[in-house]
C-alpha cells in the first residue's frame, strides 16, 4: 500500500514569535534575566536595543525569563549586557537565578505599606497638624516610588508613556496639592500590585520550569566494564546507562536489559505506569518502578523528548495570541491618549469655565490612576501561559497562544481513521481466492510487493506472511500509487496490490467481484485486491481478495461523545479506506459523518469544505501521513507524538500518547482559556469605564481609584491562574 508523502510546503504559515522580522543569517544570543515580569520591561529592553549598532531584532520570552538578541554582525557581549541592564532588568550570571530569601522589592513594598499605615494612624490619634504623618507618608512615597520612578524615567527618556509614568505623575501631583496621604497610598498600592504581578508571573513560570527538574543531572554509564556516575549531558548516543528502582531516567533510549513498570506521566500524562522490557522506548524524566533497567541511549541530553517539550513550551508563549496582540496595540494608543485627556481635564474647566483649579487637578490625577492599563495588559499573557502549562503537564503540547485560542474556537473536527479512531494495528482476517491461485500464493504476492511500504495495511499483510512462514520475495519495478496501492514484478510477471478504488481504475472490477467486495466492506473490513496488472495486450486479472480488520480504540466512543459535549457542532472521519467500511466504523464510534476512498488532496478539500461551512475546523492525524490536511486546518493535532520528532514538528498541537480522550480535554481547556481572556479583558475595561466616569464627575478619590486598579489586577491574575488546575473529567 502507498504512504502519503509529507509536504513541508503545505504547512500553513505559523504566527511569528515577534512583530519584528529577523533577517536570514542573523546571529542570535540568548541571556537569562532577572526582573522581567511584565510587558513594560520587555518594551524597555526593546527600546534600549534600538541604540545598539547591528542589532536587528529582540525576542523577549516572559515565561522563560530570557532575552534573545539578533545581530547582523559582530557585537561585543558586554555591550549587549549593558544595554539590557540599562532597561531595568539584570542579566543573570551562572547560578544566580535560583536565589532564596526576601527580595529588595518585597522590603521596599513592605516599608511603603508600613509608612502609609503609620501616617494614617498618626492622623487618627490627633497628630494631623504635626510633621510626623507627612514624614511617614514621605517614607512610603520614596520606598514605593523607588520601584516605579526608575521605570518611568527610562520610559520618558525613550519618548514613551507607560503605566509607570501615569503613576509617577499621579503621586507627584497628589503631593503638590497637599494630598500626602493619597500620594502615599498610590505609591504603596501600585508598587504592591507590581509585586503581586511579579509573583503571579513567577508562579506560572515555575509551572513550566518545573519540567526542567524532571531529568536528573547525572547518569550511571557503563564505561570500561563498570557503571560510573557522570554528568547526564556528557553521555553520548549508544552508551549504556543503568537506572535503578525508583530513579528517574536521565536520557531517551531503548531498553536492552531488565524489565520494569515506568511512570510516564511527566511526558505523556498517562495515569498508570507502563511495562517496559527489552526493545521498548523510554524517555528522559520518566520514573522507573520496582525493576532495574539497562538502557541504550538514543539521544543526547539537549535533544531528548523532554528537552524538546521544554523548548516548545518556552517558545509557545512568544507566539502571541490574537487577543494579546489586540491588547498590546490598544495599550500603545490608550496610555498617551489618557495622558492627553487628563491634561485637558485639569486645564479646560478652570481656564474656559472658571472652575476651581485644585478640584479639577485632583480629578485629573484620579483619572490617571484609574486609567492605568495594568489589569488589561496582564489579562491575556497570564491566561495563555497558565493554559499552556496545564496542558503540557497533561501531555498535550500546544505551539502557542494563537493555537490555544483556536482550540477554544473550534466548531468542527475531522479525524483520520487508522491510528486515530482505530488502533492502527490491523490484521488479516480472511484471504479469498477469486481465480485458480491459492491463498498462500495470493499472500506471497501481496507480501512481496508490500514489503516496500510502511502503510498499516501493508504491514499487516507482511506480518501475516511471516507468521505463516510464507516466502517474501524480492520485488522489482516497484511503484507506489498514492492513495491506491502499489505495483511490481515477481518472477517476470506484473502484479498489483490495491484498494477497491484502484481495482476500478485499472478496469478489473467485475459484477461478481463488486458483490464480493461489498459483503466484506459491509462488515467494516478493509479490502486489498491482488492480481495481474493490465500490461500491453493483457487486460489484467484479479487473483484474490484479502480482508483486513482494525479494532476501534476502546476510548473512541466516549471521546467522541465528550467532543460533542464540549461544543463541537460536527465531527467527521476522513479515510483512504472504502466508504462502506469508513461509515460502519464511524457509526460504531458515534461520529456524525464519514468519507471514504479519499486521496490526500481529497482530504484537503473536505477540510476546506468544513472550514467554509463551520468557520473553524481542526484535523487529527498522525502528524506525518496527514500533513497536508493538518496544514489547511485551523488547528492540526498529531496523536502519539512522544519520541516522534516529525509529529512534534509538523502539528500545531501534539498529543504525547495515543489517547483520543486527550482531545476533548484540550478543547475544553482551550474554551476555558478563551472565555477567561474575554472575561478578564471585559472586566478590566468595565472597571476602567465606570471609574473614569466617576473621576470626571468628581465622585471618587485617589484611594478608591488605586484600590479599584489594584483589585482589578488581582482579580484578573487570580482568575487566570485557575487555569493551572486544568480540566476535571
Amino acid at each position: 500500500m502507498s504512504d502519503c508523502c509529507h509536504h513541508d510546503c503545505c504547512r500553513k504559515e505559523q504566527p511569528a514569535p515577534s512583530p519584528v522580522e529577523i533577517p536570514e543569517g542573523a546571529t542570535a544570543r540568548t541571556f537569562r534575566v532577572r526582573g522581567m515580569d511584565c510587558p513594560d520591561e520587555i518594551a524597555a529592553i526593546e527600546r534600549e536595543m534600538k541604540s545598539v549598532p547591528r542589532v536587528v531584532g529582540v525576542t523577549a520570552n516572559l515565561m522563560a525569563s530570557s532575552v534573545t538578541i539578533h545581530t547582523d554582525g559582530e557585537v561585543a557581549e558586554n555591550e549587549l549586557v549593558q544595554a539590557i541592564n540599562r532597561s531595568g532588568v539584570t542579566v543573570e550570571s551562572g547560578g544566580t537565578e535560583n536565589r532564596r530569601g526576601i527580595s529588595l522589592s518585597t522590603w521596599l513594598v513592605a516599608l511603603s505599606g508600613l509608612g502609609t499605615g503609620l501616617g494614617i494612624a498618626l492622623q487618627w490619634v490627633g497628630l494631623r497638624e504635626t510633621l510626623w504623618p507627612d514624614a511617614a507618608f514621605l517614607v512610603a512615597i520614596v520606598s514605593g516610588g523607588a520601584l516605579v520612578l526608575p521605570k518611568a524615567l527610562r520610559a520618558v527618556r525613550s519618548r514613551s508613556l507607560d503605566m509607570n509614568v501615569l503613576m509617577t505623575v499621579a503621586v507627584i501631583g497628589a503631593v503638590s496639592i497637599g494630598e500626602h496621604a493619597e500620594g502615599a497610598a498610590v505609591a504603596f498600592l501600585f508598587s504592591l500590585s507590581e509585586l503581586l504581578e511579579s509573583w503571579s508571573v513567577g508562579r506560572a513560570r515555575r509551572a513550566i520550569l518545573a519540567l526542567m527538574e524532571l531529568a536528573p543531572e547525572t547518569a550511571l554509564v557503563k564505561r570500561e566494564g563498570d557503571f560510573i556516575e557522570v554528568a547526564a549531558d556528557s553521555v553520548k548516543v549508544g552508551e549504556i546507562v543503568l537506572v535503578r528502582s525508583g530513579q528517574r531516567i536521565p536520557l531517551d533510549g531503548r531498553v536492552v536489559g531488565g524489565s520494569s513498570a515506568v511512570n510516564q506521566a511527566p511526558i505523556t500524562g498517562e495515569s498508570l505506569p507502563v511495562e517496559k522490557s527489552p526493545g521498548d522506548e523510554v524517555f528522559a524524566g520518566t520514573i522507573n518502578g520496582d525493576g532495574s533497567l539497562q538502557i541504550e541511549t538514543t539521544k543526547v541530553a539537549g535533544d531528548t523528548t523532554l528537552a524538546r517539550i521544554i523548548h516548545m513550551v518556552e517558545e509557545a508563549q512568544a507566539t502571541k495570541a490574537p487577543a494579546q496582540r489586540f491588547v498590546d496595540n490598544f495599550a500603545r494608543i490608550y496610555t498617551p491618549a489618557v495622558m492627553v485627556f487628563a491634561i485637558a481635564l485639569a486645564l479646560v474647566p478652570p481656564l474656559a469655565f472658571g472652575q476651581p483649579w485644585m478640584d479639577w487637578i485632583y480629578r485629573a490625577l484620579v483619572l490617571l490612576v484609574i486609567a492605568c492599563p495594568c489589569a488589561l495588559v496582564i489579562a491575556t499573557p497570564i491566561s495563555v501561559v497558565s493554559g499552556l502549562a496545564a496542558l503540557a503537564r497533561g501531555g498535550v503540547l500546544v505551539k502557542g497562544g494563537a493555537y490555544l485560542e483556536a482550540l477554544g474556537g473550534l466548531k468542527a473536527l475531522a479525524l483520520d481513521k487508522t491510528g486515530t479512531i482505530t488502533e492502527g494495528k490491523p490484521r488479516v482476517v480472511d484471504i479469498q481466492s477469486v481465480g485458480q491461485a491459492s491463498a498462500v500464493e495470493i499472500l506471497r504476492i501481496a507480501a512481496s510487493i508490500n514489503a516496500h511500504s510502511t502503510h498499516p495495511l501493508a504491514r499487516a499483510i507482511v506480518a501475516r506472511a511471516r507468521s505463516e512462514s510464507v516466502a517474501v520475495e524480492e520485488c522489482s519495478e516497484y511503484r507506489s500509487v498514492q492513495g491506491r496501492g502499489a505495483e511490481g514484478s515477481l518472477g517476470g510477471h506484473d502484479y498489483f496490490v490495491g484498494n477497491h478504488r484502484f481495482a476500478h481504475e485499472i478496469g478489473v472490477c467485475s459484477p461478481a467481484l463488486e458483490q464480493r467486495l461489498a459483503g466484506i466492506e459491509a462488515a467494516a473490513r478493509s479490502v486489498v485486491v491482488v492480481g495481474h496488472r493490465p500490461h500491453g495486450d493483457c487486460t489484467g486479472e484479479v487473483l484474490g481478495v484479502i480482508a483486513i480488520a482494525d479494532t476501534i480504540r476502546p476510548e473512541a466512543r466516549h471521546a467522541i461523545a465528550r467532543m460533542h459535549k464540549a461544543g463541537l457542532r460536527h465531527v467527521v472521519m476522513l479515510s483512504g479506506d472504502n466508504t462502506k467500511t469508513a461509515r460502519a466504523i464511524a457509526q460504531e464510534a458515534g461520529i456524525d459523518e464519514a468519507y471514504g476512498d479519499l486521496l490526500p488532496d481529497d482530504k484537503i478539500a473536505k477540510v476546506k469544505e468544513l472550514a467554509a461551512k463551520y468557520g473553524s475546523v481542526g484535523m487529527i492525524g498522525d502528524g506525518v501521513n496527514d500533513a497536508p490536511a493538518l496544514a489547511v486546518a485551523n488547528v492540526g493535532i498529531a496523536m502519539g507524538a512522544a519520541g516522534t520528532d516529525a509529529a512534534i514538528e509538523t502539528a500545531d498541537v501534539a498529543l504525547m500518547r495515543d489517547d483520543l480522550g486527550m482531545v476533548p480535554e484540550a478543547i475544553l481547556l482551550g474554551r476555558r482559556t478563551l472565555g477567561m481572556i474575554r472575561f478578564n479583558i471585559c472586566f478590566a475595561l468595565a472597571i476602567k469605564a465606570v471609574f473614569l466616569l466617576l473621576a470626571i464627575f468628581g465622585l471618587t478619590s485617589l484611594w478608591f481609584a488605586i484600590l479599584a486598579d489594584t483589585g482589578a489586577t488581582l482579580i484578573v491574575t487570580a482568575n487566570a491562574l485557575r487555569l493551572l488546575r486544568g480540566v476535571k473529567s
